[in-house]
């Protein structure tokens, strides 16, 4: 291979992960500002719209999200989704660091886009467990969101995109998930979702949830499709 053609290998490389990552950091910032915008409104209404809004809102997200980026970087927009991805062989380790940067550059920009445009009610729409149930349950009920979510995603993936239905099913699942799931254990399935409004809005009580189960439940699902696929 002649110099000038490494060169342009090289260039190419770089020009495709800039388009990952403006994808990555767009989407998320889209996932972001719908689904803790719509916390942060209900709050200013006192709960009047209620979950199926909350629910609802992050659905529209994703959905748009992935019809406008699935082709360029699958639509993550979610770092629990990425390290499932790792796992799968779908992206390398190398890009595993640029989707992580630009989930959580785009959650924090969607935080503060929210702070300034909407309000901070809610603490920015942090994701809080429900503490009346069992630490177990919560975390359990996390782990089990999270992992529907890769399975749909990863079902969506190997099916070729379920025949243009794709973005609507996996925002199907992830408002499933905290119509069904929020009152116990918030429904983040996202740890840079649960990150930017916990950090910027001084509460980091609960981060260790959404760090972990969220993790645990996506790469469960990983593993199992890796072996059988």
């Amino acid at each position: 291979m002649s110099k000038e053609s490494t060169f342009e290998s090289v260039v190419d490389k770089l020009t495709v992960n800039q388009k990952k990552f403006g994808a990555e950091l767009i989407g998320t910032f889209i996932v972001v500002v719908l689904a803790t915008g719509s916390v942060v409104i209900d709050a200013k209404l006192n709960g009047i719209l209620g979950l199926p809004f909350i629910a609802l809102s992050p659905f529209v997200g994703v959905a748009i999200g992935v019809y406008l980026f699935g082709k360029i970087s699958m639509a993550h927009f979610n770092p629990a989704v990425s390290v499932g991805f790792l796992i799968t062989k779908h992206i390398t380790k190398k890009l595993l660091g640029l989707y992580l940067l630009a989930e959580i550059a785009g959650a924090f920009l969607a935080s503060l886009f929210v702070s300034i445009i909407i309000g901070n009610e809610a603490n920015l729409g942090a994701n809080a467990p429900n503490y009346s149930y069992p630490l177990p349950l919560i975390f359990g009920i996390e782990v089990v969101a999270s992992a529907l979510l890769m399975a749909v995603i990863l079902t969506v993936v190997y099916t070729k995109g379920l025949k243009g239905f794709g973005g609507i099913a996996i925002g199907g699942i992830v408002g499933l998930d905290i119509l069904f799931f929020a009152f116990i254990s918030g429904a983040s399935m996202n740890p840079a979702r649960s990150l930017a409004p916990s950090l910027l809005s001084g509460v980091f009580t609960d981060l260790w949830l959404y760090w972990t189960a969220t993790f645990v439940g996506t790469s469960m699902i990983a593993l199992i499709c890796r072996k059988k696929f």
